[in-house]
């Protein structure tokens, strides 16, 4: 990518995600999800090679499909309301095609298969934004419209994600695609807790952004895509070794680290509204997460070969670029779930 043109790209991307964000008008939301979408395709390309052109196309295609369902939601409800306010949706079926464009754009199971292909034709950096900032615009088009929603299908859409991206993360070995199937649990889990408790969607958002933001950081600095290259850490990087294993546990939410606190008031607030089977078979799934988060651990911290330590080891280490936003990043990863009755309070 040209380095002058990445200042241009980058503002349009957060000018769309802006727009769509603090509009209550259902254009004015369409034109940013547009400004996003275009923008970020320089992002997905920005080392060109077929397999990056071939993500750019898998996620230009579902992505324009899904704003074309949407325009058309729009446009109906429009037609039978007469108001363009994102507050008046209350027509059904403009209510469950704005619900299926919003899906297809999240990653949501059944419109997930674009998501781990897309994370693994692209660079750490481009998927860290795909999974974290591309989501804000379209939750907070869900978390406007919330009242709307159908409760039933929501929920349907939320287990169908959590086990996609539970059992989808089994059998892999790259690394973009474990985390790509470890955002589509968490998208789940978001938007089941949607028509119950939105603010508490928007808690689960930023604890997410905020573990996944530092995977990924130390994924870069580790410079590992498979399970394999997790295996050299150690001699690569010591002190990435206890760092990896915490912050992988804490997105599998194991207390009594950070990743706990969203699914511990999830399910609180679904036994408030009396859905223990939901909130069990959720819990329950997101158990396989845990079990693919514990293999990555073992390739980090525990599997050493084919020789022992001191013969591996560099007398020399590499370098790395500095990252300011580091240190800070793992004090939230692993340290927050005592100040989480606070946060619960204010929600």
């Amino acid at each position: 990518m040209n380095p002058l043109a990445q200042p241009v790209i980058y503002s349009t991307i957060f000018a769309g995600t802006l727009i769509t964000a603090l509009s209550s008008h259902w254009f004015f939301t369409w034109v940013g999800l547009e400004m996003n979408m275009l923008a970020f395709i320089p992002v997905l390309t920005k080392k060109m090679n077929p397999r990056s052109t071939e993500a750019a196309i898998k996620y230009f295609l579902t992505q324009a499909t899904a704003s074309m369902i949407l325009l058309m939601a729009i446009l109906f409800n429009t037609m039978l309301s007469g108001q363009w306010a994102m507050t008046n949706t209350t027509n059904q079926y403009s209510s469950l095609m704005i619900m299926m464009a919003m899906a297809m754009k999240l990653g949501m199971a059944p419109f997930h298969f674009w998501v781990p292909e897309v994370t693994q034709g692209t660079p750490l950096t481009s998927g860290l934004l795909l999974l974290t900032w591309r989501k804000l615009a379209p939750i907070s088009i869900m978390y406007q419209i919330s009242p709307s929603l159908n409760v039933s299908l929501l929920l349907t859409l939320s287990i169908l994600s959590i086990m996609a991206g539970s059992w989808g993360g089994l059998n892999q070995t790259q690394l973009r695609k474990i985390l790509a199937y470890s955002s589509i649990t968490h998208m789940g889990w978001m938007m089941a807790v949607l028509p119950y408790n939105p603010n508490m969607t928007i808690l689960n958002l930023t604890i997410y952004i905020i573990l996944t933001t530092t995977a990924f950081l130390l994924l870069n600095l580790n410079s590992g895509t498979t399970t394999l290259l997790l295996s050299r850490t150690w001699n690569k990087l010591t002190w990435l070794t206890p760092l990896i294993p915490s912050t992988l546990l804490s997105l599998g939410g194991l207390p009594p680290l950070t990743g706990f606190l969203p699914k511990w008031a999830i399910i609180e607030e679904f036994t408030k509204n009396n859905s223990l089977i939901i909130s069990t078979i959720m819990a329950t799934i997101t158990l396989l997460n845990l079990y693919f988060y514990l293999r990555l651990i073992y390739s980090t911290s525990i599997t050493l070969l084919p020789m022992s330590n001191n013969v591996k080891m560099k007398w020399q280490f590499e370098h790395t670029k500095p990252t300011p936003f580091l240190p800070t990043l793992i004090a939230l990863t692993t340290l927050l779930l005592p100040i989480s009755p606070f946060m619960l309070m204010i929600l």
